[in-house]
């Protein structure tokens, strides 16, 4: 009687142990399945290089709300603090587009890197001087360091704005590629001068940093919305940039209509900004897609030409 048991006992536990290596297989093989699946449609979606500033809010705002048909377009973001980590996923295929600037681009464009202009964006820079410097005016900045981003519009401002003045001393570009960081070093006292976007510009306001120096005192618009070229060449993708268009154009009249401060939860889960940053955010403009103009694109070549 115990052997009988004891036998009927060990074909449970040989029962029960073959199930459960069936069950384990069978997950792995269904997990397998589901990471290729997931793979395939990411390869397959439209992925966006986006930074955490305001020309970029019409793709936050369809990344989140979804003005678009999901049965013909799946739009996919890729976040990066630094301009330079959107330039590497668009060199490497890891993305379709970026939000940029014409100073980048055009330098891609002159390593080789395929692109085409979609549109220009509302983008704008402002320098900003450390409100401990007492610095007021740009002829005060000979033998201080002023933040920026090599080869980008960062670059060409503080060129173009230090050429019209003229300084005891020199003063020195400092590559600081995060934008995040770069405003932590102005708020903590780190660094004499600094290039913000927005909302990082209004942060700066509101510490009561002095505001030097506008790129739109340049009549200059170097925001630009870029894909790879080799997506017209694709019928799929043709068709996925026509939705994008339609919805991002929805996102701008959304946005114009009901105001940033309407979009409070995005604001803050993507720009790191509070309640009293997005109530001062400056009333800005969002237009429909539209390409940027030659003069401002020659402009840009013309200065990484230069830099050569």
């Amino acid at each position: 009687m115990r052997l009988l048991k004891l036998n009927i006992l060990l074909l449970i536990s040989v029962l029960f142990f073959t199930s459960c290596g069936k069950s384990y297989d069978e997950q792995k093989r269904l997990s397998t399945e589901e990471r290729k699946r997931l793979h395939t449609e990411d390869s397959l979606a439209l992925k966006i290089a986006v930074m955490p500033t305001l020309d970029c809010m019409p793709i936050y705002l369809l990344k989140e709300k979804q003005l678009y048909d999901s049965l013909k377009l799946d739009i996919r973001t890729r976040f990066f603090n630094a301009q330079m980590d959107c330039d590497t996923a668009i060199i490497n295929g890891r993305v379709e587009g970026l939000v940029s600037d014409l100073v980048r681009t055009e330098g891609l464009r002159r390593r080789g890197v395929k692109l085409n202009y979609l549109s220009s964006t509302n983008a704008y820079w402002q320098l900003f001087t450390n409100r401990t410097a007492r610095l007021k005016h740009l002829n005060q900045l000979g033998d201080k360091k002023i933040a920026m981003t090599r080869y980008s519009v960062t670059d060409y401002l503080t060129d173009r704005s230090m050429d019209t003045v003229k300084t005891k001393a020199m003063f020195y570009k400092v590559q600081i590629n995060n934008v995040f960081i770069r405003l932590n070093m102005l708020l903590n006292n780190e660094i004499d001068a600094l290039w913000l976007a927005e909302p990082q510009a209004t942060v700066a306001r509101i510490h009561n940093n002095v505001m030097l120096r506008d790129s739109r005192d340049f009549k200059i618009n170097f925001g630009v919305l870029a894909f790879r070229t080799d997506l017209i060449k694709d019928k799929r993708r043709k068709t996925q940039l026509k939705e994008f268009t339609k919805a991002y154009n929805q996102a701008c009249d959304s946005l114009n209509a009901k105001g940033l401060y309407h979009y409070s939860a995005i604001l803050k889960k993507y720009f790191k900004i509070d309640e009293g940053t997005i109530k001062a955010l400056p009333k800005l403009k969002y237009r429909h897609i539209a390409a940027p103009t030659f003069s401002d694109i020659t402009k840009a070549n013309n200065y990484i030409k230069s830099h050569e």
